[in-house]
């Protein structure tokens, strides 16, 4: 094969696939095809997976994929198979699990090496062209692999026999017989406080993540318990993370980690899903602050989604690449020159603000961050604050345009259904929280490509891309769809939302819950069988498909009063109980969860016209304030309606009223706005007082 005759890649909707469909290497993707030819010719399959914004991928495919030599010899010695991550996050958590177990550490690009029948028996990550950082080149890789296959076979098939009993014991692991207590959130509290990084924000040393979900947790347990150091640990991660290289400070929207402790350099690439986490994250912080910064960045967060990452059709893309022409962060840097050019007398206030040096931060250049408050910038500058936000407001949208011009990171725009769903819930909070219509109507646009191209009688398909949709959904792209949904009820009140989550969540249960284990399988009962059936239910950079299951489950009970959630929520909870103690890090999302049903939902039942200004008034009074584990719904009284939290809810004097209930206890109906902030500032309290 020669780069002039395209491989099997070429027939590929994966953006990831495609840009290997001209390698030399004989690529198939995953399917009977190239595993039929394993078996029948008894060859080894060489299994690569990665994602189209991966810098190590675009490394290794570099260096050896498009070498005809390296080509060769993998064309000779093996069935060579390339998934996209993202396309296929079964494939890729099932063997991400034995390169672990092999080496200690996962990552991508992930080479992994299997018997005909797919079994892993070794396997790495990124394996250089040649001997260096102490690990082999990648040929020499090839060659003692396809040599044991040959010649040691009964080795092999035992290191492959070893690999299966892991995937046995991970299962066996994931069961707990413990409960779950009030104080096992405090004893998670107390762990993550001890591993918070007080200076710089969030936790750990570099690389740096944004541990998005724990801080989530810690936001809720702020508000039900008045913890103002957990408050501050949440504020000042995002803040830090604002301030910080992690944010792109002309454009909008986070990085997906920093390599450094202080958020200054950044992995150049975007990810959905990190901005859909961050911006849900940033629209309960500003509810729960007022603060005008963490506002102003989720604002351009969403903006910069709706900007370039929508599709026409209304679907949101994966990913931006941290590359540009063949350069981790071109695309994002400056040097002091170029902004003097664009910039003329706004160039010495800006440079004050962020930190803009003439030797740089990043090779020679500058990545721009935000070293100080606002005010010593502008002492700095030699101006007044008002003059300093006007500078740089003019500069920015300078510096945009200028950019514009260069050349872009590629962009992969394949629709994934779990990340839309998360957007999506992203995006209907901030509508809600900044009473924004245009994010209500990205909100709308997104549910109804969803429901429209994505969901097909209750079943998420998982990926879409010009036109065709293609891989039937796991448990995540379910739950988070069906989420996305309720979200969109939340800020809309249309009823339909609530049927077609509630469709999902049944058919959720009826493909992916499982008695024996007493929870949820990451695939359907009718999905391709693999080695193994993957349950990964910790929480990494997205919630596991299992934590989202869960809280869809909890809050549709409490929106239609349906003990049968409930029941399957609770032990699906329970059997994790253990772990969440133990690893409180890896649950983040769970933990929100454990919450929710240790103490409940904050019901709150509108009732009245939804155009009137009472009506909105009160609706506003929810959405300007923090409430954590809110369960909304809002209707005309008296209507049929599906939702069963507004059945028996009347006006008051004629007049708009709410409903706020907790367990099986309600507030006194209200008419006025006041009246109702007070009703929700208690009521998270007044859940911890009660488990006490």
């Amino acid at each position: 094969m020669t780069n002039n005759m395209p491989n099997r890649l070429a027939n590929e909707t994966s953006p990831y696939l495609l840009q290997h469909a001209n390698n030399p290497v004989d690529w198939y993707p995953w399917g009977p095809e190239a595993l039929e030819r394993a078996k029948r010719e008894d060859k080894p399959i060489l299994l690569s997976i990665g994602y189209a914004a991966c810098h190590w991928c675009h490394v290794m495919a570099h260096e050896s994929f498009e070498d005809e030599e390296t080509a060769r010899v993998m064309n000779d010695s093996f069935v060579n198979i390339k998934v996209d991550r993202e396309e296929r996050p079964d494939i890729d958590g099932i063997y991400m699990q034995a390169v672990q177990a092999m080496t200690g550490h996962g990552g991508w690009p992930m080479t992994m090496f299997l018997m005909p029948d797919g079994s892993p028996f070794y396997g790495g990550t990124y394996f250089p062209l040649d001997d260096r950082h102490g690990l082999p080149s990648f040929r020499k890789v090839l060659q003692s692999v396809s040599d044991a296959y040959a010649e040691k076979r009964e080795d092999v098939a035992q290191s492959a026999e070893q690999l299966r009993q892991i995937y046995e014991s991970n299962l066996a692991k994931l069961r707990s017989s413990g409960g779950l207590t009030p104080q096992m959130l405090e004893i998670a509290y107390r762990s993550l406080a001890q591993r918070y990084d007080a200076r710089n924000g969030g936790f750990g040393a570099a690389p740096k993540f944004p541990a998005t979900m724990v801080l989530d947790f810690l936001l809720r347990y702020w508000k039900r318990t008045g913890t103002g150091d957990a408050l501050d640990m949440v504020a000042n991660s995002f803040r830090k993370m604002a301030r910080g290289g992690i944010y792109d400070q002309i454009g909008g929207g986070f990085a997906r980690y920093s390599v450094d402790a202080s958020w200054l350099v950044p992995h150049f690439e975007k990810m959905l899903y990190d901005n859909a986490l961050l911006t849900r994250l940033g629209a309960h912080l500003s509810q729960a602050t007022q603060d005008d910064e963490i506002r102003r960045v989720t604002i351009e967060t969403v903006e910069w989604v709706d900007r370039e990452m929508t599709s026409p059709e209304g679907g949101f893309y994966s990913s931006l690449d941290a590359d540009s022409e063949g350069h981790e962060g071109k695309f994002y840097v400056w040097s002091e020159e170029e902004l003097d050019s664009l910039l003329g007398a706004d160039s010495r206030a800006f440079k004050a603000y962020y930190g803009v040096t003439p030797g740089g931060n990043f090779e020679g250049k500058n990545i721009l961050f935000v070293p100080s408050d606002r005010a010593v910038a502008a002492v700095r500058a030699g101006i007044d604050e008002e003059l300093l936000y006007a500078v740089l407001t003019r500069a920015r949208r300078i510096l945009y345009d200028a950019r514009a011009r260069r050349i872009w990171p590629g962009r992969d725009e394949k629709i994934l259904a779990s990340w839309n769903g998360l957007m999506l819930r992203g995006v209907a909070t901030a509508a809600r929280a900044f009473d924004r219509t245009d994010f209500a109507g990205l909100a709308t646009r997104n549910a109804e490509f969803l429901a429209r191209e994505m969901v097909r009688k209750g079943r998420v398909m998982r990926s879409h891309k010009e036109g065709v949709t293609r891989i039937n959904g796991f448990l995540e792209d379910h739950a988070a769809v069906a989420l996305g949904f309720l979200s969109v009820y939340e800020l809309t009140f249309d009823e339909r939302w609530v049927a077609r989550a509630r469709a999902i969540a049944d058919a959720m249960i009826e493909w992916f819950w499982d008695d024996e284990v007493g929870g949820f399988f990451d695939t359907a009962r009718d999905s391709e069988q693999l080695i193994t059936r993957p349950r990964d239910v910790t929480d990494n950079a997205t919630p596991s498909g299992t934590s989202l299951a869960v809280e869809l489950l909890l809050h549709l009970a409490e929106l239609q009063q349906d003990s049968e959630y409930r029941r399957r929520a609770m032990f699906a909870l329970e059997t994790l109980a253990e772990p969440m103690l133990r690893f409180p890090t890896a649950f983040g999302h769970l933990l929100g969860c454990a919450d929710l049903e240790l103490y409940g939902a904050i019901e709150v039942a509108l009732v009245g016209d939804a155009s009137s200004p009472g009506f909105r008034a009160l609706e506003r009074a929810v959405a300007e304030q923090y409430v954590p584990s809110l369960v909304l719904a809002g209707g005309a009284p008296g209507a049929q309606s599906i939702v069963k939290l507004l059945d028996s809810r009347p006006l008051i004097d004629d007049r708009p009223a709410a409903y706020v209930c907790r367990g099986y206890t309600c507030e006194k109906p209200v008419t006025d706005p006041d009246t109702l902030s007070e009703q929700l500032e208690n009521a998270a309290k007044a859940a911890v007082n009660a488990t006490s």
